[in-house]
């Protein structure tokens, strides 16, 4: 394991965080990897996030990094108080190019930094920069039980489009996979 793969995310206490500090969203840099990976460990960690069952390593997510591009499928992050606090991706939904025009987001907030607003500030910016990714449809792909993810979406006008009961598997309890969608 090198140093960069076994890094955290910048924990602050809560206590310690200004309101009035600025959110900086931004394109990703490799060089934010590990604090990305360190988020996204968090939500691997609670169980109720992410289909992922084992924490991720930094080397085994560089190509995944790499998929993403400024101009298309973009990976930013929200920088609070100088640490990534939240990410955000745009994947290819399908690989058919008829679904060009359609991106799955997903969306994850470092415990830290939860209820905030980093998570409804990349969503916002997500939407209102679509366009001009050549997207026309986000869709996001949540576990049932994840009711302030499911809330924060349907706040910024995601519908729920489908409900695949029971798909996933979590610590050998099903998990309901609820679809949400939005034209932009």
């Amino acid at each position: 394991m090198t140093p960069e793969s076994t890094a955290q995310a910048i924990p602050l206490p809560r206590s310690h965080i200004d309101p009035a500090e600025e959110v900086v969203v931004r394109d990703a840099r490799e060089a934010d990897l590990a604090a990305i990976v360190a988020i996204y460990n968090e939500a691997v960690a609670s169980r109720s996030a992410t289909a992922q069952l084992e924490p991720v390593e930094v080397e085994e997510r560089r190509p995944w990094f790499a998929e993403h591009s400024a101009g298309h499928h973009p990976l930013w992050v929200a920088e609070y108080g100088g640490a990534v606090a939240a990410w955000l991706s745009f994947h290819e939904f399908l690989p058919r190019c008829a679904y060009d025009g359609t991106a799955e987001l997903s969306l994850y907030v470092s415990a830290n930094f939860r209820r905030r607003g980093l998570g409804l500030r990349l969503l916002r910016e997500a939407i209102a920069r679509a366009p001009h990714l050549g997207l026309d449809t986000l869709v996001a792909l949540i576990f049932a039980q994840n009711e302030a993810s499911l809330r924060l979406f349907a706040q910024l006008g995601f519908n729920r489009w489908g409900l695949l009961p029971g798909v996933a598997r979590v610590d050998g309890a099903p998990r309901d996979l609820v679809i949400l969608g939005r034209r932009v």
